[in-house]
């Protein structure tokens, strides 16, 4: 796990890792920034591939079983080629070349996407194998440190965390406008690009059934700036009367921006947006799936707060899934609602057609 945090912080500054599978040694980094095909080409002594999902290939018209695929880059490949592999909408067809070649990934290479993924970047990644002519100067510079090696295994299964090791930190009382008597319990993941709070809502402890609760993903745009896009904002007050008017409960706030794909990858599905998709389309043309959170953290968060049993505010049902396969019972669900605007109701209405949202109720009034 060590290994893995480090590696993510590498990666996020633009630097190359070592991917092992006990039978080869991966040199790989993200796509995103300053990666550079031909330095990589130089320093793995191997011409590199690039790495995308599926979902990104089924968005450019390939379809694909496995999670991820290889694409080996011929020798003179532009970085505008690269963008448009990784990430552009346009329609200019890729020439023939650029797109032969192309086959399932291996667990090294899955594994460097699961870092770019928990790094928060766009998930494509460059990935050469260390040839036996470069093996000596990789050793040399991984005794240096000046390049680190992570268990491929472990770079795969980095997106779940680490669930039981989420760390409660620090704790104070603040008075909400809505919920006079609140407490904020912070939590932060083993990795430290994550740090989650629970608002704990007047006494839960003292009632005698579900707790009130409500899991909420952070959103910048909407939740602190007020944005017509969504109605995260919105959702985030009402819960707090909610829980509120219900004697009490817990706000779990989810460092998951976007859906868990980072505010960074968010502003660049907002633009997709402006071109005509819809928000789960648009997600995919980054490489993304229609949601890409992880619950285990709520589940540990409840956990560390002797919580088992909820009647949650909702209109998800991933998140009763997720509660209820962690352990917490689910006894209720309680729609809640914000306001559908001429500006969110593409939104919401995708949400509900796409994502099996429960909006019916809301969209019905606005003409869905």
């Amino acid at each position: 796990m060590y290994h893995i945090e480090r590696a993510i912080f590498d990666i996020r500054r633009g630097l190359p890792v070592v991917v092992n599978t006990s039978e080869q040694r991966l040199l790989v980094q993200a796509l995103e920034g300053s990666a550079s095909v031909d330095s990589l080409a130089a320093l793995s002594g191997s011409r590199p591939a690039l790495v995308l999902t599926r979902h990104r290939l089924e968005a450019m018209g390939m379809a694909l079983t496995a999670d991820a695929a290889c694409l080996p880059l011929p020798k003179h490949v532009s970085e505008a080629d690269l963008h448009r592999l990784a990430l552009s909408q346009e329609s200019t067809p890729l020439t023939p070349a650029l797109l032969s070649g192309l086959k399932p990934a291996g667990v090294g290479e899955r594994g460097a996407v699961a870092l770019m993924r928990r790094a928060l970047l766009v998930p494509a990644a460059l990935s050469a194998e260390v040839s036996a002519s470069a093996a000596a100067r990789i050793d040399q510079q991984l005794a240096n440190g000046e390049l680190l090696e992570v268990n491929a295994r472990d770079a795969e299964k980095c997106l779940a965390g680490a669930p039981g090791m989420l760390k409660r930190v620090s704790e104070a009382r603040i008075p909400l406008e809505d919920a006079a008597e609140s407490r904020f319990v912070l939590f932060r993941e083993p990795d430290g690009l994550r740090e989650h709070v629970a608002v704990v809502i007047g006494q839960p402890e003292r009632l005698s059934g579900a707790v009130p609760m409500r899991m909420h993903s952070a959103c910048l745009t909407g939740d602190l700036f007020g944005s017509l896009r969504c109605d995260c904002g919105e959702q985030l007050r009402n819960a707090v009367v909610d829980i509120q008017s219900m004697g009490g409960g817990v706000l779990l706030y989810l460092a998951q921006e976007g859906r868990g794909i980072g505010l960074a990858n968010k502003l660049r599905a907002y633009t997709l947006q402006d071109g005509g998709l819809d928000t789960v389309d648009a997600d995919q043309v980054l490489g993304f799936g229609d949601d890409e959170r992880q619950y285990a953290v709520a589940v540990d968060m409840l956990n560390a707060l002797d919580i088992n049993k909820v009647q949650l505010l909702t209109n998800n049902p991933l998140k009763m899934a997720a509660l209820r396969e962690g352990g917490i019972e689910v006894v209720s669900r309680q729609a809640l609602y914000g306001s559908v605007t001429d500006h969110n109701h593409r939104y919401l209405s995708a949400k509900a057609n796409r994502a099996g949202h429960f909006l019916d109720d809301v969209l019905e009034g606005h003409g869905r």
